[in-house]
């Protein structure tokens, strides 16, 4: 008799702790939620097979909280635009259908991704100030990129030597901070309000990991301007340090003089 009362108490302590539990649970759940807007969007009304074209019947509205819906899903103002177009992928009743699974035109798509051509990569490094051209730099213009590192001594072991080569030539500059280079078409643009600590880049994959590396061991990259109408390369050009200064200064010197200042006495 005893054994059974105790059982007969385990299972009512059993079922209250159980719905306790439940209970603490949607307490929980309410308190998460209290205050979570939720809006419309369309669901597959049944199972509809990839190729399939979209009629009217085959939607339905369900209503989803609003922090879990992106840009991507459609919404009941969207139906006109999903009504007889075909399915590229086969979706099961009450799931959500999202652009990309219908066959449409292409949406006009923002931010920076659409401007970087086919096979080349966007790359943001954070250059600012002087190494930035003090500021001056705006989306669409050309430049160079150069590099100052600290190189093992060949000459003194043990010793480091600070070495400056041109690492890229004629680079596209794809944003200046946040603003992108579209955002300056037709736009009356204070260059004195311009800004920014980091500069986007297009490049190739390899040069992406050429920069990226220089980055990271601690190099100090600046940037040089170009003509947006000179595309030219110079060959071989080398490597900078004390002892290359100390060799080709006046050579320099005599060539700026001669060759850009068109001093020809000298």
């Amino acid at each position: 008799m005893k054994q059974k009362v105790v059982l007969i108490v385990s299972v009512i302590v059993g079922l209250m702790a159980f719905i306790l539990t439940n209970k603490y649970l949607r307490d929980i759940k309410a308190e998460l939620y209290k205050g979570a807007s939720k809006v419309p969007i369309v669901v597959a009304n049944k199972d509809l097979p990839g190729g399939a074209t979209i009629e009217v019947r085959d939607l339905a509205k369900k209503d989803e909280f609003a922090s879990a819906v992106g840009d991507n899903i459609f919404g009941p103002k969207d139906i006109d635009n999903i009504v007889g177009k075909r399915l590229k992928y086969p979706l099961k009743k009450g799931e959500p259908l999202w652009w990309s699974h219908v066959d449409l035109p292409d949406r006009t798509r923002s931010g920076l991704a659409p401007m970087v051509q086919s096979g080349l990569r966007a790359i943001s490094l954070p250059i600012s100030g002087a190494s930035g051209v003090s500021g001056l730099l705006s989306p669409n213009d050309r430049v160079d990129i150069l590099g100052t590192f600290s190189f093992p001594s060949e000459e003194m072991e043990g010793e480091l030597k600070s070495v400056t080569l041109t690492l890229l030539q004629d680079v596209t500059v794809l944003a200046t901070g946040q603003r992108l280079a579209r955002d300056s078409i037709g736009a009356d643009y204070n260059r004195r309000n311009s800004g920014y600590s980091s500069l986007t880049f297009e490049v190739t994959p390899r040069e992406a990991e050429l920069l990226v590396f220089a980055q990271h061991v601690k190099g100090q990259l600046s940037i040089s301007l170009r003509n947006p109408e000179d595309v030219s390369f110079e060959d071989l050009l080398p490597e900078v340090d004390f002892k290359h200064i100390e060799d080709k200064l006046q050579d320099y010197n005599l060539h700026r003089q001669r060759y850009i200042r068109h001093k020809e006495e000298l």
